[in-house]
């Protein structure tokens, strides 16, 4: 029987207050939820080591990564990430980055593999931004494309917030296509362009954001034949987000997720999966509702 690849690492959760609006709490519950369901007879864990900064610099001026390793980052640039950083968020930042990159050679070798952290797209290249540190997904695709392991990357991002960091590290390489499907009136208030964007007005439910995946996914290969897709999976266009401005049910998460991993494994292309943004202060639901996406994955392997 095949396995569906997990890569996990305890420190991807930096200890936070659970009365932060980031839920830090969700990558411990989320493995134990894995641990206790049915996944856990075709998982197969990997444990990444932290990406070092020559992997990091690929993506990020090195003045930064510099900073992020020493836990020296600027007050006013630990204000717009949200958090200040300091060891343990420094090295999560730095583990969650190399489990994307485990992520993409898994995928690479089995066709599907699945980060329980990652999906930073809003770390731009001079700076970290809305929660995210570095930009694990670009660092990975640059990586893979200077090793020569992939020729072309297809970033698609379905979190409720616009992968701008994701689109601004990659503006000037033709190798890898951006794509965004977000609520356009939600966080950054500056969008950059992607390759290609959908905005969606608020309030969208199941069956319209549906309606407009089904549009977009053969639009993502166009003209692009991807070696690999990277597959941001964010829960929170969830109707009950508390940072989400759409409306989509559990039920909404799973179609997403199982279109998107249908429709590139028909094709034959490997899909690595990210976490990406969830918003709750109930710790479990928000758990669960990433769950969706591992069990989506699961059907798969």
């Amino acid at each position: 029987m095949s396995s569906l690849p997990i890569i996990h690492a305890p420190a991807y959760d930096a200890g936070f207050d659970p009365g932060h609006r980031f839920p830090m709490g969700k990558y411990t519950r989320l493995m134990q939820l894995i641990s206790e369901t049915g996944l856990n007879s075709v998982a197969e864990f990997h444990a990444p080591a932290p990406a070092p900064a020559e992997w990091l610099t690929l993506a990020h001026h090195r003045t930064y990564v510099d900073q992020v390793l020493a836990c020296k980052v600027p007050a006013l640039i630990e204000r717009e990430i949200g958090f200040p950083v300091d060891v343990r968020v420094s090295m999560r930042a730095r583990l969650a980055t190399a489990g994307t990159v485990m992520a993409a050679r898994l995928a690479l070798s089995q066709g599907i593999a699945c980060n329980t952290a990652g999906g930073s797209h809003h770390a731009r290249r001079a700076q970290g931004a809305g929660f995210c540190t570095f930009n694990d997904v670009t660092v990975a695709a640059l990586l893979l494309l200077a090793d020569g392991e992939v020729g072309r990357v297809l970033v698609i991002d379905l979190d409720v917030h616009q992968g701008d960091g994701t689109a601004e590290i990659c503006a000037d390489v033709a190798a890898i296509r951006t794509v965004s499907m977000h609520s356009e009136k939600n966080y950054p208030v500056r969008k950059q362009p992607s390759t290609i964007d959908v905005g969606l007005p608020d309030g969208v439910r199941d069956a319209a954001y549906l309606e407009s995946l089904d549009w977009l996914l053969p639009r993502t290969i166009d003209g692009f034949a991807p070696d690999l897709v990277f597959y941001n999976a964010g829960v929170d266009p969830h109707e009950n987000d508390r940072l989400g401005r759409l409306s989509l049910t559990d039920k909404g998460l799973e179609d997403r997720d199982r279109r998107v991993f249908s429709f590139f494994r028909q094709r034959g292309v490997p899909v690595a999966s990210v976490l990406g943004g969830g918003y709750s202060r109930d710790i479990d639901a928000v758990a669960r509702r990433h769950l969706l996406t591992f069990e989506a994955a699961s059907g798969f392997v």
